[in-house]
């Protein structure tokens, strides 16, 4: 690192200090609820993770330079500068062990947004150059290729081909006036291909339009995840402009969080632009497509199963009931975990943490929280509705030994469409 690196994250971090972030600064009661509220601190017992204090860098950067007393104790050198060494020791407190899931920010007293000041902590230490290597080598795949997992359209495409031998369906692409523009995630594509094989299935059998983008599919920002608006705003920038161009009316965010969060609810201030077309979650339509009876299935799962509430879903995204209402008509042994919707445990992969070798040891350990919710229901089956979640819940299972098949809720619903039987075969 050099000196004008560090300048630059200083810098940077001097932009994200707001009057919200400095009323939050100001209110802090320092009452350590945030803690409890924290899967990497009640699962490691360290008091560095403590949420407000993976701030503490922009904190002290607030009170020397816009506060009195600040500024005489930095003029007094009683107050210690944010030196290069101090933000490569904070990389792993931001970056390792906290995936944005929110939590910390419902059980704050004074009402400060935690997840919030640490995204903004994220701008400067990635403007700086002291960001993970995962994150980076991810965001710089996401600009250059349009995926942070290096899918290419030739991999989009090989995976259309398979779905369309298995379904019998045609899969349009770049087709102009369709109602939904559909994004997907990379490891959608790659890890979990049955989810295109369900949409396919479910928007045939509702008689909707749809199509996918030959030139914007990947709905990932790695911008987000890293903290940087600017690459944020490119990748929500190519959606926007695939929707403009295709004259969608929606465009769906797929079973992944922070593609929801970036699109839907930071995709306009991002590209400083109302959108001229609606965003939604696939659960959100799926939902509506049940209210409108064009939802139809039968039969139902014998398991004893749960559902695990995504973060940026659910509590930040607040997709809640949705997921419940497409549980009730197939799953009569559906359970609730203890702390479900908005205040649900993460699954402690989010936010990058899963692009972070180094954080692999403590993303293990705070999976004993996932774990603990689990034991305590003797489910059969995990579903949910977040690619990385369910990545992670697998990975989790596995080395805690427990034999929990996890399924996404898109794909569960589609094993249980009604098939229209032949006019002939209903008169006979």
């Amino acid at each position: 690192m050099s000196e004008a690196s560090l300048e630059r994250g200083i810098a940077a971090l001097k932009e994200q200090i707001d009057a919200p972030v400095a009323a939050f600064f100001s209110s802090c009661t320092h009452c350590g609820m945030c803690a409890d509220a924290c899967l990497f601190h009640t699962e490691t017992g360290c008091p560095t993770y403590t949420p407000i204090y993976k701030v503490e860098p922009m904190r002290r950067l607030w009170e020397q330079e816009y506060t009195l007393l600040g500024r005489a104790k930095k003029a007094l050198g009683l107050s210690k500068p944010i030196t290069e060494e101090e933000l490569e020791k904070w990389q792993s407190k931001v970056y390792n062990t906290c995936t944005l899931c929110g939590r910390c920010s419902m059980v704050c007293p004074v009402g400060n947004d935690i997840t919030g000041m640490i995204r903004k902590m994220r701008e400067g230490m990635s403007a700086g150059g002291f960001a993970p290597e995962g994150l980076i080598g991810a965001s710089e795949r996401a600009v250059e290729i349009g995926s942070p997992m290096g899918v290419r359209l030739p991999a989009l495409k090989a995976q259309i081909k398979h779905a369309e031998k298995d379904t019998g369906l045609a899969i349009p692409m770049d087709v102009e006036g369709a109602e939904y523009l559909v994004l997907l995630s990379s490891m959608e594509i790659m890890n979990y291909p049955e989810y295109l094989h369900a949409i396919t299935r479910i928007f045939h059998q509702a008689g909707k339009t749809w199509t996918l983008c030959s030139e914007a599919f990947e709905a990932t920002n790695s911008g987000i995840q890293i903290g940087s608006s600017d690459i944020a705003a490119e990748l929500v920038g190519r959606v926007v402009a695939a929707a403009e161009k295709l004259k969608v009316k929606t465009v769906i965010s797929p079973e992944c969080g922070h593609a929801y969060t970036a699109i839907r609810w930071e995709g306009p201030n991002l590209v400083h632009k109302e959108f001229g077309f609606k965003v939604q979650h696939i659960l959100e339509v799926l939902d509506e497509l049940r209210a409108e009876g064009l939802l139809k299935t039968e039969g139902i799962e014998e398991a004893k199963l749960t559902f695990h509430d995504p973060c940026q879903l659910v509590r930040r995204g607040g997709v809640v009931e949705q997921p419940r209402n497409l549980l009730d008509m197939i799953a009569p042994n559906f359970v609730e975990m203890e702390d479900s919707g908005v205040m649900n445990w993460c699954c402690g992969a989010g936010g990058g943490v899963s692009a972070n070798e180094d954080a692999d040891k403590v993303r293990n350990k705070a999976f004993n929280r996932k774990k603990k919710q689990l034991e305590s229901l003797d489910i059969d089956v995990v579903v949910t509705a977040c690619a990385n979640c369910r990545i992670q819940l697998e990975d989790g299972l596995e080395i805690n030994e427990m034999d929990i098949p996890i399924l996404g809720l898109t794909e569960m619903l589609a094993e249980h469409l009604k098939e229209d039987k032949p006019v002939e075969e209903e008169t006979s």
